[in-house]
């Protein structure tokens, strides 16, 4: 496989499109015959739909890829572009470099900000070094730094609900730290203490349970019943269908099986939501060769589904490997269909531009004089 990008998502879903990268799909192990037959009730496997692949971790990805096409390696990465040990690895093999931060970057080199975002702090320290920047950022995800400054503006108090320690949490509580409190959970938002209570309003990384993310609200609301929601939902389309996908599949599942890295929140909240949707059994896992064979005493159903910086070839391997255990019934169980798109970074377009046009002008023929 020559890189870890998609041009279209195995099963698509959301309803805005804007501008940028295509999706892809690959649904080979779908197409046989037998994965078309009526269950009768012996092994089966519930495919979610959506899965996989959201239009935020797709430009990150091809952002990458573009970057180490056009300026060659090495391309240097802040943290991993996308929560994904595959995509990391492949990505490595091809030239990127992947940092902590700026400072472990040559001056003048070429960085690029993954798709979670990044704090005020580390871009003016990029910009000491005189580096290159392509912000990778999740469109989405800006849109909560963004709400996070202007509600900072309004000298309002912030509650971002979040994981303490994720980037993605790290870049939007930079955008104004003395006005945001992190809430990492519905039981800290029963103890947590706010100064102001006159002017409050909640916030939320992208990539959280809904469910969870509700009850953290709802017990926040109960002490502050002035809270303020956002103005539109901060949990993403691809979080929140990927989660629906998986609460269709659960209540029949023996088994569910969730490919996804242990650091990305969302494949992690996919297994926990499989469990509280009635699956017997969730697991995690980053590839088929975690798969492993205690997991299938007595089971008859598998429901299979992926966190949204997951590419398709990792599905499409645990699928062949339950084939082979005798799982051959495949229903895909669609909830959504995705069309999301999102345009490339401005510098990076622009250079890719440029140097387009400059290979045209080479390639004019000459006219003898």
């Amino acid at each position: 496989m020559g890189g870890v990008s998609q041009t279209a998502e195995t099963a698509a879903a959301t309803t805005a499109v804007l501008d940028g990268a295509d999706d892809c799909n690959d649904t080979s192990l779908l197409d046989r015959p037998a994965d078309r037959a009526a269950w009768d009730g012996g092994k089966r496997v519930l495919l979610a739909a959506p899965r996989g692949y959201c239009a935020g971790v797709d430009r990150a990805v091809v952002a990458v890829e573009k970057a180490l096409d056009l300026y060659g390696a090495p391309v240097y990465v802040r943290k991993e572009i996308v929560h994904n040990k595959h995509v990391v690895r492949t990505l490595t093999e091809r030239g990127a470099v992947f940092v902590e931060e700026t400072d472990a970057v040559p001056e003048g080199a070429h960085l690029v900000f993954s798709a979670h975002g990044v704090s005020p702090a580390v871009r003016q320290a990029a910009s000491a070094r005189s580096l290159q920047t392509i912000d990778a950022t999740c469109p989405l995800v800006t849109k909560v730094h963004k709400e996070a400054v202007r509600f900072a503006a309004q000298d309002a108090r912030i509650l971002l609900i979040g994981h303490t320690g994720h980037e993605e949490v790290e870049g939007t509580a930079g955008e104004a730290p003395e006005h945001i409190t992190v809430v990492d959970s519905p039981e800290v938002a029963d103890t947590i203490e706010v100064e102001d209570t006159g002017n409050l309003v909640w916030l939320s990384q992208t990539t959280l349970s809904v469910d969870e993310t509700m009850e953290t609200v709802r017990r926040l609301r109960a002490r502050f019943p002035h809270l303020q929601d956002p103005p539109s939902d901060d949990i993403c389309y691809a979080t929140s269908n990927r989660q629906v996908a998986v609460k269709k599949i659960a209540p029949e599942a023996d088994l569910v099986i969730v490919v996804g890295s242990a650091n990305s929140s969302n494949s992690v909240r996919l297994a926990e939501v499989a469990l509280d949707a009635g699956a017997r059994a969730a697991h995690r896992v980053d590839n088929a060769g975690e798969v492993e064979d205690a997991w299938f005493e007595g089971v008859t159903t598998v429901g299979l589904t992926s966190g949204a910086s997951v590419p398709e070839v990792l599905v499409q391997e645990v699928l062949a490997l339950l084939a082979e255990r005798g799982y051959g019934a495949v229903e895909e169980v669609t909830t959504a269909m995705e069309d999301l798109q999102f345009a490339l970074p401005t510098d990076l377009r622009r250079d890719l531009k440029a140097a387009t046009n400059t290979a045209g002008r080479r390639s004019l023929p000459v006219t003898p004089l």
